[in-house]
């Protein structure tokens, strides 16, 4: 039986955006993630996804829930354990221009960590570490002495991976590492961290927006709609049977390297916008795009199923209590679902 590094129970983040009005961020969501593995979480922007990563780490404080690793409340605490927890867990963030001090060097950028953390006693144990960590992510010692602008997207998150490794986690968050490169670097980047995932014995949480991309890194993965996780099952499970009508319409849209296939296949399109987490619809919060509606979808929150071994979902259609009149269909004039052949 595999162990459980990170356990995440219930989870609730709501930002008070005044007025007695909270935006919803993240909406009970419980999932776990096995030592080694690499668990996928996936959904449009907006989703929840980040909110989920940075109340993970206790950059956001959550709203309800807990958050559990290595059988330890991250956020009950204190300040001397949360920083220790911070050497066993650490995050790339999504934007490698933006995350990286313009003003600090190479060397700077990557040692931060070990002189708060206090590893090593001389500054040439710390700089040989550096060195050593520039070449693990592809890198050389030459790149030490520059500064982040003078390198390319790529390069620069390379750097932000070889600062997450600095103090030797156990558990790195990846919080879209890839969106904003290059598709031939994003298949680079996945590489590494897949590399020194196999080198290290790391665990990742990446948390993207590409299923495709997801696809190549991922054990298992969770499905995030409007704050709310919809589906969980491994990743071989995902694409070959997704069950939530709003998983396949992601799976759809990925497109396929034959024009004989993608010619004619039948792509589902979600119109319209995204509804607003300030406030959601009533029962299943996917009901407004859904193409498979019900009545009861309006009225009841879906309950979280095992349909199948190790494949969870949350959606009615699943739901084998539900009487005849719950399992009507929705006629709805200008629904906001099309199915393209």
């Amino acid at each position: 039986m595999s162990e459980k590094i990170l356990e995440v129970n219930d989870l609730r983040k709501y930002f008070n955006m005044g007025r007695n009005t909270s935006l919803k961020a993240v909406n009970d969501v419980t999932f776990h993630v096995n030592k080694g593995e690499t668990f996928g979480l996936v959904g449009e922007s907006g989703c929840g996804k980040s909110t989920i990563g940075r109340t993970i780490m206790g950059l956001y404080e959550k709203t309800a829930g807990d958050v559990i690793f290595n059988g330890e409340n991250v956020h009950d605490m204190d300040g001397k354990d949360r920083f220790k927890f911070y050497r066993k867990m650490q995050m790339i963030f999504q934007d490698p221009y933006a995350s990286l001090n313009p003003r600090s060097t190479v060397k700077e950028v990557i040692s931060e960590p070990m002189e708060v953390h206090g590893l090593y006693k001389n500054k040439k144990e710390q700089l040989d570490r550096v060195y050593q960590l520039l070449e693990e992510v592809g890198l050389n010692r030459d790149h030490a002495n520059r500064y982040p602008h003078e390198f390319s997207g790529g390069q620069r998150q390379r750097i932000g991976i070889a600062r997450a490794l600095a103090l030797d986690p156990d558990f790195i968050i990846a919080d879209e590492p890839i969106s904003a490169l290059d598709v031939s670097v994003q298949a680079q980047v996945v590489n590494l961290l897949k590399e020194l995932q196999e080198e290290k014995g790391l665990t990742f949480l990446f948390i993207a927006h590409d299923l495709s991309m997801v696809k190549q890194i991922s054990d298992r993965i969770g499905v995030m709609y409007l704050g709310n996780m919809v589906e969980l099952t491994s990743s071989a499970s995902l694409y070959e049977k997704p069950l939530h009508p709003y998983t396949q319409a992601l799976l759809s849209a990925i497109p396929i390297p034959d024009p004989d296939i993608e010619d004619n296949r039948e792509r589902i399109i979600l119109e319209g916008e995204l509804p607003s987490p300030i406030n959601p619809p009533s029962g299943c919060v996917f009901r407004t795009r859904c193409p498979m509606a019900m009545e009861v979808c309006a009225t009841k929150k879906p309950k979280w199923l095992e349909q199948e071994k190790d494949h969870y979902v949350a959606c009615h259609l699943y739901d084998d209590t539900l009487n005849d009149r719950e399992r009507e269909s929705v006629s709805n004039k200008d629904s906001n679902v099309k199915v393209q052949a």
